[in-house]
């Protein structure tokens, strides 16, 4: 696949030189103020969610090759960032429309592609809630929505990072249950995005399955809902659907969870293209921050923070390059 001038260099300057994208997250909003309000037990301002997020930027990303922010408080983060590392922006609000069916999302008001590039971003970011099994007329209105972005990134040559998480209405999305119906939900939605009418130049998936209902995983609770066997199987069945870049979310799992799953994407042989890892990092240092402030959390951070990027940095080894995907030779990447 041919790569446009503009998202070429904006997908090389949120990778590594090996072409693939270890990146950390920083984005969350309104479940970070819950987290941070429920430890400190008041109320969280704007400057405590700036510092919160200029210090995890200042710290962690001297070991990524990129941060995704918000532009609502990640802007004076980004000033901070190392100078390796590239800046992906959310353009989405935080949570979806709770009046009707389908956690439909919706846009930030006062950006567009346009005013997030001009603020810095090298990418798009969009947050999608999908599930294949919602009734027609919801999922069309999804697709129209990516669709339009997917147009609106293209008009800006800016690549666009389309993140999806699945769910099921009242269901408990971390339950035994939905463990089951989860391969199906990630699956359907890789191959669904892929296509080039959406215009996405990376996929941000889930793992395909919930680590905790894999028989014999470091973190299996009794339950099982797959065989390691079947695990990679899955592994590999979501990774052939698609013909784009992709990589894993953290999805808000602990560390131990999340580079257990990357290591079962390698032990399968999956070409994944990095990770945007969030929670995984730095959700530890929450109570820290809201209880005893910022130089104690700075000090967490350059020691547990770091160990914790690490650990998916290393993991990050059987990681796979984009440059092949978009025929990009590393030379003419690194151009």
């Amino acid at each position: 696949m041919k790569i446009t001038p503009g998202k070429l260099s904006g997908l090389k300057h949120v990778s590594n030189e090996r072409g693939v994208i270890a990146a950390a997250a920083m984005d969350q909003r309104g479940s970070l103020q819950k987290a941070l309000a429920k430890e400190k037990g008041g109320e969280v301002n704007d400057t405590m969610m700036e510092e919160f997020k200029s210090l995890v930027t200042e710290v962690l990303t001297p070991h990524a090759s990129a941060i995704l922010l918000d532009p609502e408080w990640g802007l004076p983060a980004s000033k901070r960032r190392a100078k390796n590392a590239g800046l992906l922006l959310a353009y989405e609000k935080t949570g979806y429309d709770k009046t009707g069916p389908g956690r439909l999302g919706d846009l930030l008001d006062h950006w567009s592609a346009r005013r997030l590039k001009e603020a810095g971003a090298d990418c798009v970011k969009i947050l999608l809630y999908y599930t294949p099994f919602d009734p027609k007329d919801v999922n069309d209105k999804k697709h129209a929505w990516v669709e339009r972005i997917g147009d609106e990134c293209r008009a800006n040559d800016i690549p666009f990072f389309l993140e999806f998480v699945g769910y099921e209405e009242g269901a408990d999305e971390k339950g035994f249950e939905y463990a089951k119906k989860k391969p199906q939900i990630v699956i359907e939605s890789m191959k669904e995005f892929c296509k080039d009418r959406y215009g996405v130049d990376v996929l941000k998936v889930e793992v395909p399955v919930n680590m905790k209902f894999v028989e014999g995983s470091g973190v299996y609770g009794g339950q099982k809902a797959y065989s390691r066997q079947e695990a990679m199987d899955l592994f590999r069945k979501a990774a052939g659907v698609t013909t784009k870049p992709f990589i894993y979310l953290s999805a808000g799992v602990s560390n131990k969870e999340f580079t257990e799953a990357l290591e079962t994407a390698a032990q399968a042989g999956v070409k994944f293209n990095g990770v945007l890892c969030g929670r995984a990092t730095w959700k530890d240092g929450i109570p820290i921050y809201a209880k005893q402030g910022a130089s104690a959390f700075r000090k967490w951070l350059e020691d547990e923070g770091v160990k914790n990027i690490e650990n998916v940095n290393d993991r990050l080894k059987a990681a796979s390059s984009w440059f092949q995907i978009y025929e990009a030779e590393p030379a003419m990447a690194g151009a």
